[in-house]
C-alpha cells in the first residue's frame, strides 16, 4: 500500500454488589440482545498497597445499549464505583492492603441492538443539551482542535455548507488517507497532532477514530470517541469485525459518534473500514473491493452491536492513583508501590474478559 498515494486522495464496598442501570431507552425496530461481560483482574506481583481499576459499561442508556447492572466482586480488598456523568464513565476501583491477594471481578449485563440512522430522511431529532454539545467540542490532551488539526479540518470541509456534508467528507478522508498498522500495540494511542505533523497516519481504532473525532470537533461538529469491546461474532459476514470466541480479552474496540443537527448523534467507524481492508480474508483487499465498498457505505451511519460500550472519556484520572492520567480508559489498569503496571504485559498483570450471550427469556 502506497501511503503517499493515499495522502493525495480526497462510597466503599466489599464482597459483591450490583449497580442498576438508569431508565431504559427504547428506539428503533431491531431486536435487543442480552450479553454478560465479565472482567477478572489479578495482579501477580503485588507490592505495598495495590490498586486496580476496571471500566464498566456505560452509566446510562443510549439508542444502541441499555446497561442493566454493573456488579463488583472484591473479596480481599475494598472496592467502589466512581461515576463521571458527562462521559458516561463508570470506573470500578479497588484497593488491597499489603499482603492481600489482588483479584477483582466486574460483570456488566447489558442489552444491545443494531443502530442505523437513516441519512436519506432528515428528521426531527431531539435537540441535545447545549452543554453536552459544547462538552463534545472541547480539545483534550491528545485531541487538540487548533494548529494543524484545525488547518486539516478546514481543508477537508472547504466549500461544504452542511453538517452532514462535512461529517461525511471527514469520514471519507480518514478512509482514504489512513491505514491500519498491525504492529501498533493494543488499540493505539490517539495522538492526532503527532499523526498529522509526522504525516504517518497509521495505527488502530483508537488512532484512526480519534483522528475523526478531533477533525470533526475542529470543524465545529460535536463528536466523541466511544470506547468499548467486541462481544460476539459479526452476523453480517465480516470475520474481522467480531469476537472469535467467548474470551474477548483482546477484542477492545473504539468507535465514534458525530452530532448532526438534522439527525442527532450518528454512529461512524472509519477505522473498521481499514480493518476490513487489511484483515478480511484473504487480506489486503483493495479500496474498490466489493466487501470494502459495502463496509465503507455502511459504517457511516450504522453500527452492528456485537459490541459493548464503556465510556466517552478522555484525559482520565484514575481515582487514588499516583500516576499520570490516561488518554482514555478501555483496558483494566493496576498500580503497586512500584508504580503503574503495563496492562498489556501478562508477566505482572493478568486479566481475562469473557462474554456470553443470554438467550431471550433467560435474562
Amino acid at each position: 500500500m502506497n501511503r503517499r498515494d493515499f495522502l493525495q486522495t480526497a462510597g466503599a464496598f466489599g464482597g459483591a454488589l450490583a449497580f442498576a442501570g438508569s431508565d431504559r431507552l427504547l428506539a428503533g425496530n431491531a431486536a435487543w440482545r442480552t450479553f454478560e461481560v465479565t472482567t477478572q483482574v489479578e495482579v501477580l506481583k503485588p507490592s505495598g498497597t495495590t490498586r486496580v481499576w476496571v471500566p464498566a459499561a456505560l452509566t446510562s442508556s443510549t439508542p444502541y445499549q441499555r446497561t442493566l447492572t454493573n456488579t463488583i466482586r472484591c473479596e480481599d480488598g475494598v472496592a467502589k464505583s466512581v461515576v463521571n456523568t458527562p462521559d458516561q464513565l463508570d470506573i470500578v476501583t479497588a484497593e488491597y492492603r499489603p499482603g492481600a491477594k489482588p483479584i477483582l471481578t466486574v460483570t456488566s449485563r447489558i442489552e444491545t441492538r443494531d443502530w442505523t440512522v437513516d441519512l436519506t430522511s432528515p428528521g426531527k431529532a431531539p435537540r441535545a443539551d447545549a452543554a453536552e454539545l459544547k462538552y463534545f467540542l472541547r480539545p483534550t490532551r491528545l485531541l487538540p482542535t487548533d494548529g494543524i488539526v484545525k488547518e486539516t479540518a478546514a481543508q477537508i470541509t472547504r466549500n461544504l455548507d452542511t453538517d452532514t456534508a462535512k461529517a461525511r467528507a471527514i469520514y471519507e478522508w480518514i478512509v482514504a488517507n489512513t491505514y491500519r498498522n498491525p504492529k501498533t500495540q493494543g488499540c493505539g494511542i490517539g495522538d492526532i497532532r503527532f499523526m498529522l505533523e509526522s504525516k504517518d497516519l497509521g495505527g488502530k481504532c483508537a488512532d484512526l477514530n480519534a483522528l475523526y473525532v478531533g477533525l470533526a470537533r475542529a470543524a465545529g461538529l460535536p463528536a466523541r470517541d466511544v470506547y468499548g469491546i467486541r462481544t460476539a461474532k459479526s452476523e453480517l459476514g465480516y470475520k474481522s469485525l467480531g469476537a472469535s470466541s467467548e474470551n474477548i480479552s483482546k477484542a477492545q474496540h473504539c468507535r465514534a459518534e458525530v452530532y448532526l443537527n438534522e439527525y442527532g448523534w450518528v454512529p461512524v467507524d472509519p477505522a473498521d473500514v481499514r480493518k476490513v481492508m487489511l484483515e478480511e480474508p484473504p487480506g489486503n483487499r483493495p479500496v474498490d473491493d466489493e466487501m470494502v465498498k459495502k463496509a465503507r457505505a455502511r459504517l457511516f451511519g450504522s453500527w452492528e452491536m456485537n459490541w459493548m460500550a464503556y465510556n466517552f472519556a478522555h484525559d482520565v484520572t484514575l481515582p487514588g492513583s499516583s500516576g499520570k492520567s490516561l488518554g482514555f480508559l478501555m483496558y483494566p489498569q493496576a498500580e503497586t508501590a512500584d508504580g503503574r503496571l503495563n496492562s498489556l504485559d501478562p508477566a505482572d498483570f493478568r486479566y481475562e474478559i469473557t462474554s456470553r450471550e443470554i438467550p431471550p427469556g433467560r435474562a
